[in-house]
């Protein structure tokens, strides 16, 4: 019965982590939280990384045919110089550009980071900070589409997602605020920030491999972490599409809302 338990509660937290991740909220936070609750301790960033991959296949299935142009329209552009593909190039190189600052500070301080603000506490206040910074964009509207995006926007977007490694920093939230404070589109302010996550994400599944690999205890955790892993992907699958539609009918301010309360919450109580 005690091991039913225990892997209901890797269910639960897999889903959890796949309904935040998308949303701007923190998913990281969030299962810090959940863990405090239920009165379980994951050690190092193992769990949270696999759960990552999950929402990162989510993340690809939906933006499948977005990958798809943009692959093979930067590949044409390379090839032909075809004036049409230009953006699609140029969108591509500013998610290159984008994804540095957070690989680098990530590689060089993130463990740094981690260790010196692994604090419920601080989840709080950073939640809150989540919560102020969706409050002040929440009634932009963008007018940049794909094409008219520049180095300084990619190199802003950039350090946001660098920012969110702090925990409880929503790095969705971080990057969609960038985004809609260099005056982006909705649509392409999601876009560019769910696909600057993919490079990130896949790099810090690289970086974990040999960590999960050399685990003592691997062959008890690979039940538990692969139904987490399922619960993450359909969990965060729904989520994004929903979040989607959110974003489409600019309505942030609910999630600033909710962020000020769990922030508050988990200060006075937790």
């Amino acid at each position: 019965m005690e091991e039913i338990i225990v892997l209901l509660k890797y269910i639960f937290l897999g889903i959890f982590q796949g309904i935040t991740e998308p949303i701007p909220v923190s998913s990281s936070g969030h299962v810090m939280i959940l863990q405090e609750l239920l009165g379980m301790e994951l050690e190092g960033l193992t769990f949270e990384i696999v759960v990552n991959a999950a929402s990162l296949l989510a993340i690809l299935i939906i933006y499948r045919e977005s990958i798809s142009r943009l692959f093979f329209g930067a590949l044409r552009f390379i090839a032909k110089k075809e004036k049409e593909d230009k953006a699609d190039f140029m969108f591509v190189v500013y998610l290159v550009v984008g994804t540095i600052p957070a690989g680098i500070i990530g590689v060089v301080f993130g463990d740094a980071i981690s260790d010196a603000l692994d604090n419920i506490k601080v989840i709080g206040v950073t939640l809150i900070v989540t919560g102020i910074a969706l409050w002040l964009i929440r009634n932009l509207r963008g007018r940049k589409n794909d094409a008219e995006l520049s180095f300084k926007d990619s190199i802003i977007i950039g350090f946001a997602q660098a920012i969110a490694l702090i925990p409880g920093i929503s790095r969705s939230g971080a990057t969609i605020v960038a985004a809609m404070a260099r005056g982006m589109k909705q649509e392409t302010a999601l876009r560019f920030s769910f696909l600057l996550f993919v490079p990130v994400s896949v790099g810090s599944m690289l970086l974990a491999i040999k960590d999960l690999l050399g685990m003592e205890n691997l062959n008890e955790i690979v039940l538990p972490y692969s139904l987490a892993f399922i619960a993450a992907l359909i969990a965060s699958y729904f989520s994004l599409k929903w979040f989607m539609g959110i974003m489409a009918r600019g309505n942030l301010a609910y999630f600033s809302i909710y962020c000020f309360i769990v922030g508050t919450l988990v200060i006075l109580f937790l």
